[in-house]
């Protein structure tokens, strides 16, 4: 099988039931942070099937965890959201 070297962990994409098993929260207060931007959009993988970027999952909750403020979360995800048109 054929992998990229540029398909790396980082570009894991990973399901919405692994970000709620990573953060802990319910289905709501997933969506609720992401309305409020404290948290990154999903990406669509198809016609009925969204994922989020793995790395980009790890870097909001080690954020969380060093203690970040709000505003600091909601230009870490506008960072995030910003990159992803870069590549």
């Amino acid at each position: 099988m054929y992998k990229s070297k540029y398909i790396t962990e980082f570009t894991k994409i990973i399901r919405r039931p692994d970000v709620l098993q990573m953060t802990g929260w319910s289905k709501s207060t997933l969506y609720n942070r992401i309305n409020d931007g404290l948290f990154i959009h999903p990406i669509s993988l198809g016609a009925r099937s969204v994922g989020f970027p793995y790395n980009e999952v790890e870097q909001i909750i080690t954020n969380m965890i060093a203690g970040k403020n709000q505003d600091e979360l909601k230009a870490l995800v506008s960072s995030l959201v910003n990159n992803r048109q870069k590549l």
